[in-house]
């Protein structure tokens, strides 16, 4: 194929959601894969059906996939079809992730292994899998996204905290293993953003009216893809590249 590919974890609602047709607005093929799909919906709106469906309608291809990035055999075949059919990955963007609302200590272990399997081990698996195959290729991108609750210990959800300061140090640390290879960088959301999982885990009456629109990750991850491979190992926050003129300024949360 002779269009950019994008992969794009997460892809059925929110953030992964609106990159996914973006980026197709900007001449990726893409590859949509998540939990949620039609033949297994999820609990909140969105499967990565309905999102390769928007994909195909801004004019690229797309590829949906059911996927829970915690299963290391699961992220290996999806390396393996999307190279197999499309030749190629030129960016991937480590989007998935989980927040258990509750504090650590007052949950159970289980959901505390589930935060490290989604946001530690997933984003992992991912780069060690598409990785090698993208510095074969003559090189790629990947974006993971974390969160200011990285460097926020009082947010309340110590397992969110620890995995997403944890994905920030892996980035870092791949950044240098794969150094002209491919670039890895992390965006740091520090502004929020409305999506339907993160409102989910909200109290009713929380006013979300100033929260902003998923369309600033997408000012942020566009401009990352346009980089030299030599700009890698940096953990950015949406602040930070508004201040730059990056990412445009605030608008209000859309929720169609």
């Amino acid at each position: 194929m002779s269009s950019p590919v994008a992969v794009v974890t997460g892809a059925s609602r929110g953030i992964g959601r609106r990159l996914a047709i973006d980026l197709a607005t900007a001449g990726y093929d893409v590859v949509c894969t998540a939990r949620s799909s039609s033949a297994r919906p999820g609990r909140l709106p969105g499967t990565i059906d309905e999102t390769a469906a928007a994909v195909r309608a801004a004019g690229r291809n797309a590829m949906a996939v059911a996927l829970d990035v915690q299963d290391e055999a699961g992220v290996a075949a999806l390396a393996d079809r999307v190279f197999a059919e499309w030749g190629r990955c030129d960016l991937l963007i480590a989007n998935a992730a989980v927040a258990p609302p509750k504090p650590a200590l007052d949950d159970t272990t289980k959901r505390w292994r589930l935060a490290v399997d989604v946001n530690v081990n997933g984003p992992f698996y991912c780069c060690y899998y598409f990785c090698p195959r993208m510095a074969a290729a003559g090189g790629g991108r990947v974006i993971t996204v974390s969160s200011g609750a990285a460097v926020t210990p009082s947010f309340g959800r110590a397992s969110y905290t620890a995995t997403k300061l944890a994905l920030e140090g892996m980035s870092q640390a791949l950044a240098h293993d794969l150094s002209r290879k491919v670039a890895v960088n992390c965006i740091r959301i520090d502004v929020p953003i409305w999506t339907e999982g993160f409102d989910a885990t909200l109290p009713g009456n929380f006013d979300t009216s100033f929260f902003e629109d998923a369309a600033i990750m997408t000012d942020a991850v566009l401009w990352l893809a346009r980089q030299d491979l030599a700009y890698t190992g940096h953990v950015l926050t949406l602040g930070e590249l508004r201040e730059r003129g990056v990412v445009r300024a605030p608008t209000r949360a859309g929720r169609s």
